[in-house]
């Protein structure tokens, strides 16, 4: 007679373990959120509170899995025709492997078109030549930063091309750049120390293109120089404040504007 052992129940991982494993790294989202609202982190992060994904989140998660189908096909030179894309969107659509979707009454069909009329300005305005091969789509990338008494920064490029970092965004309303790059600047400066890490050379510059959800789509580039010194510093002295932060399991509330959209607000409200 054959005996088989059971293998022993899985143990969710303790409170203690998971704040471990954030410190030990951090990628520009986690260290966004963490600095926006330390509670909000806590809930996503350590608690792992699971909520349905917005419509408009749904849209972008689809919008930017085209866009790494369509560079992916550039960089093996083999370009998509728009009929391609199209379908590679429809199924991108239909994905919902990372969970449902909180849908209105007649929302979804339009915020469907709406997804697609951005990618089909984006891709006939040839913002991205189908004949400049990329350098690299989608590379999950990461630095050790020990150096500095820092955690590994994590990260994945959506595009780098001709030394250039892209990053695609997708917006209701037009970006103004100053303010873009004021308050990407966490992400850009990740993108930057990443490129430079696993390179070793600076990158010739940071692009975010936004396509933007208007009655006529229009798309937005915002083109950035190289990182400078002084916006490595920051960085990193928030990377440090990160950690702090964890040590002390300092998760409170930061009550402002970017609650209304907060899924998390009810939670948040009965936290003492």
């Amino acid at each position: 007679m054959n005996i088989v052992a059971e293998a022993p129940p899985q143990t969710e991982p303790s409170m203690e373990d998971i704040i471990a494993g954030l410190q030990e790294k951090v990628s520009a989202s986690r260290l966004s959120l963490f600095l926006q609202c330390r509670l909000k982190f806590f809930f996503r992060y350590v608690l792992r509170l699971k909520k349905a994904k917005t419509p408009a989140l749904h849209l972008g998660n689809a919008v930017h899995a085209v866009l790494k189908a369509w560079n992916k096909a550039r960089w093996l030179q083999q370009p998509l025709s728009l009929k391609q894309a199209h379908d590679a969107y429809t199924a991108a659509w239909a994905d919902t492997e990372e969970g449902t979707v909180s849908w209105k009454a007649g929302e979804e069909e339009d915020e469907k078109t709406t997804g697609w009329r951005l990618l089909d300005t984006y891709l006939r305005e040839s913002h991205l030549p189908a004949d400049v091969k990329p350098d690299a789509v989608e590379v999950p990338v990461e630095a050790d930063l020990a150096r500095h008494g820092l955690p590994r920064l994590i990260g994945i490029l959506d595009l780098v091309q001709r030394r250039q970092v892209i990053d695609y965004k997708t917006s209701a309303s037009t970006p103004n750049a100053e303010k873009v790059a004021h308050t990407n600047e966490i992400q850009t400066s990740s993108y930057a120390i990443l490129y430079r890490h696993n390179t070793g050379g600076n990158e010739a510059g940071i692009q975010l293109h936004h396509l933007v959800k208007l009655k006529n789509p229009k798309i937005v580039i915002t083109l950035m120089p190289s990182m400078s010194p002084q916006q490595q510093t920051r960085l990193f002295k928030q990377m440090e404040a990160y950690l702090d932060g964890l040590q002390r399991q300092h998760f409170i509330p930061s009550p402002g504007m970017h609650c209304s959209s907060c899924e998390f607000i009810n939670e948040c409200r009965l936290w003492h």
